[in-house]
C-alpha cells in the first residue's frame, strides 16, 4: 500500500510502484480545444493504465457546456466502475504532457480524495525515460468501493464569481492565451464573445509548463508570486474549466490555499450577453 505525499510525481517514481496493490494509473487524456493544436491519439499506455472520460463520462453530459462537473453522486458511480476504490492511490497523466490530467486530479481532490497527483510531462516524460508500454485494449474492472463527498467551494458557478468579483480578497485568473483573454482572437467555440472576465487577471496555462512540464518549484512560486501580488483567494478560469486545473495544480505546489476553479468558465460566460465583459 503506498500513499502519495505530494499533487505531482515524476516517472520514475510511478516505475518504482507499479506494483502496489492501491496503485490506480488513470489516463485522462482529452483533445485540445484551440485550432491548431495537434490531437494524435496515442496507441500504447502506461502498464494498466485506465482510460478516465472526462468529456462522456466524468462530465454532466447533459449540461449546455462542455466538461461540466458531474455532481458527487455520478462522480462516484463512474469511479467505482474503473475500479477506483476509498484507498487507491491514483496517478493520473495525459498525452500532451500536463493539460487535461490536471482537471481529473482537482475532481478527485474535490471529493475529499487527497491520495492522488499528475505524472509530471505525461505520457511523453514516461517515454522519454525509456520506461516499458503496452498497447491500448478494453478493459472490465472488479467494482471498487470509492465513496467521496464533495467539498464545497472547489467548483464554482457564474453566480458564485459575480459574488467573488465585488471582493477585494479575491481574484479570478484567466488560464487561456492571452490573445483570447484581450478579446484579439475568435474563441474555438463559435458565437462565443471575446474578452474576459471583468477584473481578472491573464496567466496562461502554458507559462507554467515546459515542454509539457510543470516549472521547478522555485520558478513557479516566482511566477505566481510576481502574478498574484497580494494574499488572496484564487478562482481559476479558462475556457472550459480544463486549463483552469493547471493552474489550480501550479498554485497548490506554490503553496497557495483556498483555491477554486470556475466550472463553466469563458463558455459559460462568453455565452451569457447578461454577464459583463472587458476587453
Amino acid at each position: 500500500m503506498i500513499k502519495i505525499e505530494k499533487p505531482l510525481i515524476e516517472a520514475s517514481w510511478l516505475n518504482g510502484h507499479l506494483q502496489a496493490e492501491n496503485l490506480v494509473i488513470l489516463n485522462a487524456t482529452l483533445p485540445k480545444a484551440v485550432a491548431g493544436d495537434v490531437n494524435k491519439e496515442q496507441n500504447e499506455r502506461i502498464p494498466g493504465a485506465r482510460f478516465f472520460d472526462i468529456k462522456n463520462v466524468f462530465s454532466d453530459t447533459s449540461a449546455p457546456y462542455p466538461n461540466t462537473w458531474p455532481g458527487q453522486e455520478a462522480f462516484n458511480q463512474e469511479a467505482r466502475g474503473l475500479g477506483i476504490c476509498k484507498k487507491s492511490a491514483i496517478v493520473i497523466y495525459d498525452e500532451h504532457g500536463i493539460y487535461s490530467s490536471a482537471r481529473a486530479w482537482w475532481m478527485f481532490r474535490s471529493m475529499g480524495h487527497d491520495n492522488v497527483a499528475v505524472l509530471n510531462g505525461g505520457l511523453k516524460a514516461w517515454e522519454e525515460a525509456g520506461l516499458v508500454l503496452e498497447p491500448k485494449s478494453d478493459q472490465a474492472y472488479e467494482t471498487g468501493d470509492f465513496k467521496g463527498m464533495y467539498k464545497e467551494g472547489f467548483f464554482k458557478s457564474h453566480i458564485d464569481v459575480l459574488q467573488t468579483l465585488k471582493d477585494d480578497n479575491e481574484l479570478v485568473i484567466d488560464a487561456r492565451a492571452e490573445n483570447r483573454y484581450k478579446g484579439m482572437v475568435e474563441e474555438p467555440r463559435e458565437g462565443l464573445r471575446s474578452g474576459h472576465i471583468p477584473k481578472s487577471i491573464s496567466l496562461p496555462y502554458t507559462d507554467l509548463l515546459t515542454d509539457g512540464r510543470m516549472l521547478d518549484g522555485k520558478e513557479l512560486k516566482r511566477l505566481f508570486v510576481s502574478t498574484v501580488t497580494e494574499n488572496k483567494n484564487l478562482t481559476f478560469s479558462c475556457g472550459s474549466g480544463i486549463t483552469a486545473c493547471v493552474l489550480a495544480l501550479g498554485a497548490e505546489l506554490s503553496g497557495y490555499t483556498h483555491l477554486s476553479v470556475y466550472d463553466g468558465s469563458w463558455t459559460e460566460w462568453g455565452s451569457m450577453h447578461e454577464l459583463p465583459i472587458e476587453k
